[in-house]
């Protein structure tokens, strides 16, 4: 059987992930706001995918068949094919957004735009945007010779003013929809029991008689449109410049880089669009793409609270976790057992606390630190500022080539620089992916190193809707290999042997490869063998392969995979015995965790990544096994009920179609059940 038969390509597969994305914004069972937010991730995904995806095929369109093995089809022939499903995607965004208006309608919110609004709705609005928003535009006066440089994250009104001294001459101008700094919606007052929103492009379309005061213009429009371009950092080799220049001038070439998509309004007129085709020189029809009245959809995350609290998620407030609650020393705690910490159902605080005590306790000498995304004011970035401050030797490893966190990844680098803290930029070659921290305390002449190993980002805010796991734990099968991986951070060329920890690009396809052979060698002996994998992406083919053999071989393989599926499920001859599920939820599953039978004495590990030849071969990244028993039952409690769900999960077959897992028995939604479970836990430990 060919790759093109046996591979999903992963374009495709992570459009179908998208696709589970709008069946929440669809499903009525959601909250009404919530499905609105669900559109915001759609579309933060799909200019995503446009950015980073669709410009990558665009690019390889030159290598020809070259890309073909890699892409597992034509180039040519796979933009037509994703064409196809943005189309049906947008019908169905576009079905599902009039439904959310709509209802919100009946719950007595309206969604109201310029033309709509009462004579004191419309006062209010002139007076937030003299107060608040003409001070934030910057309108930019288009003429044929202009070429203006279109910014891939902002949206823009196009305007176009037919003057009165001259029919046959409009002026054009584009304004910048200022979202970043401003709320891209205006709660308007209520009146009686109706609540009232509107989008800030509607605020500057009501003000554009102040903007344009000076032109004597018969008549004024404004229309939307946006640029998107291609996203990916192209690197120089000039090793005389430092990575920080280096990064720094990407990042302005990525602002002027080739557009991959160009969308309007499907209303504006024929003379502004070619005025506008004309002067940003767009020539290929593909990218030019006509489409609603907003765009820069993605802040449709941030649709605001309004209403009745039946419109949103009812608050599930992060539980404590019993062994670290009213403890006078974490640090401890964590060295007589070890603690897993599951992420958004257990406090993200637990982890700050750790860090605040060891800034302080005299008996720790140093604290390293790898990160990849990081909160803005974060408190982990103050810890180990404060611990700097105190004398403890701090070390934070901070990737640079964090997508799209590239200038705030440096400004964090910078901050913790001036305060004393050591910064290593990485490995030459390699993202530092992995979510590390050793901690090195010394107590009654015993040294110790108290390391944590992660699934996800010390990112706060990311740590509310990421589901994660942490273990912290002093092991020193475990925690000798954290520093030993921090020395190779500080010395290159000290790799080191890992014999417990699977380390990639180091051994991690070997110790996997043996894994899944020894459960292959298990089933041809009669005994238990399984694999059951959980992951936000799968696309590695070798791997893929192999699970294939294990499969053919009798091995059952259950997977949860959140996003791109490579591997094509319930295929006859190939891989009957796999079974693939996806759980979308009010929570983005980010947790990494492998399950191998092994004859019944069971090895779990949780990583930092996911199945993909970047993670395994081009990126640092960690993956621990655990040890602790009550831990490993925690997890596979966790496990089983995913595997359970059948609420929120989705079949994911050889053909995409992301239909529901059927409902046997009593209904469980996994997110809740796993709520529940911590809460129960946390309130017997308080009897």
């Amino acid at each position: 059987m060919s790759d093109v038969e046996e591979l999903e390509n992963r374009e495709v597969s992570w459009l179908s992930f998208n696709q589970r994305v709008l069946q929440e914004a669809s499903d009525e069972s959601n909250p009404v706001v919530e499905r609105m937010r669900f559109l915001g991730i759609f579309s933060n995904n799909r200019d995503e995918f446009f950015r980073v995806r669709i410009a990558s095929v665009t690019r390889m369109l030159t290598l020809g068949k070259k890309t073909r093995r890699q892409l597992y089809n034509d180039p040519e022939e796979l933009l037509v094919q994703l064409a196809s499903i943005f189309k049906k995607q947008e019908r169905l965004f576009l079905k599902a957004y009039t439904d959310i208006v709509k209802e919100l309608k009946q719950q007595n919110v309206h969604l109201v735009d310029h033309s709509e609004l009462s004579e004191s709705q419309k006062q209010f609005a002139l007076n937030y945007f003299k107060k608040e928003v003409r001070s934030a535009l910057v309108p930019l006066m288009l003429t044929k010779k202009s070429a203006p440089e279109l910014t891939d994250k902002s949206s823009y009104l196009a305007v176009k003013m037919e003057m009165n001294n001259d029919p046959l001459k409009n002026n054009y101008a584009l304004i910048e929809v200022p979202s970043a700094i401003i709320p891209r919606f205006l709660e308007l007052p209520a009146e009686g029991k109706s609540k009232y929103v509107m989008y800030l492009d509607d605020v500057i379309r009501l003000g554009l008689s102040q903007i344009f005061k000076i032109f004597p213009y018969k008549s004024i429009e404004a229309f939307a449109v946006r640029m998107t371009r291609d996203a990916e950092l192209d690197l120089d080799d000039d090793l005389d410049e430092s990575l920080m220049d280096k990064l720094s001038k990407s990042i302005s070439k990525r602002r002027s880089a080739r557009p991959v998509r160009f969308v309007h309004d499907s209303e504006i007129s024929d003379v502004l669009l070619e005025f506008l085709k004309g002067n940003l020189k767009l020539t290929d029809q593909q990218n030019v793409v006509p489409s609603g009245r907003y765009h820069n959809l993605r802040d449709l995350m941030n649709f605001p609270n309004v209403g009745t609290k039946s419109l949103v998620y009812k608050k599930w407030v992060p539980t404590r976790h019993p062994e670290l609650s009213n403890k006078k020393s974490l640090l401890d705690i964590i060295e007589k057992k070890d603690i897993l910490l599951n992420y958004p159902y257990q406090a993200f605080s637990h982890t700050i606390d750790i860090l605040r005590e060891a800034a302080i306790d005299p008996a720790v000498s140093a604290i390293q630190i790898s990160m990849y995304r990081i909160a803005k004011n974060s408190k982990i970035v103050n810890a180990l500022i404060n611990a700097s401050k105190n004398g403890k030797i701090v070390t934070a490893v901070i990737e640079l080539h964090a997508r799209f966190d590239e200038e705030h990844n440096m400004a964090i680098a910078r901050s913790l620089q001036e305060n004393g803290v050591k910064v290593i930029f990485g490995v030459e070659g390699l993202k530092v992916h992995c979510k590390l921290i050793v901690i090195t305390r010394k107590k009654r002449n015993k040294v110790s190193y108290i390391a944590h190993i992660g699934t996800g980002n010390f990112h706060e805010k990311n740590s509310e809707v990421y589901t994660d796991l942490s273990l912290w734990t002093t092991d020193q099968k475990i925690s000798k290999e954290v520093f030993k991986l921090f020395d190779f951070f500080n010395h290159n060329y000290k790799k080191g042997i890992f014999r417990e920890l699977i380390v990639s690009p180091f051994n991690v396809r070997r110790k996997i490869q043996e894994m899944i052979d020894h459960e292959s060698k298990n089933a041809q002996n009669g005994k238990k063998a399984y694999i059951i994998l959980k992951l936000n992406n799968l696309v590695d083919p070798d791997l893929i392969k192999r699970l294939y053999a294990a499969n053919d071989l009798g091995v059952r393989i259950q997977l949860i995979v959140r996003g791109i599926c490579s591997l094509r499920p319930g295929v006859k001859g190939l891989s009957e015995n796999i079974e693939v599920t996806s759980i979308l939820d009010r929570y983005l599953e980010h947790s990494r965790i492998m399950i191998f039978g092994n004859n019944g004495d069971e090895r779990i590990f949780i990583s930092s990544s996911d199945w993909m030849v970047r993670n395994l071969d081009g990126r640092i990244e960690v993956a621990t096994p655990i040890y602790d028993e009550s831990i490993k039952k925690e997890i596979r409690k966790i496990v089983d009920l995913m595997l359970k769900d059948n609420t929120k999960a989705r079949i994911i077959g050889p053909h995409q179609r992301n239909g529901y897992k059927v409902q046997k028995g009593k209904r469980i939604q996994s997110q809740k059940a796993i709520y529940e479970y911590y809460v129960k836990k946390m309130n017997q430990a308080s009897e």
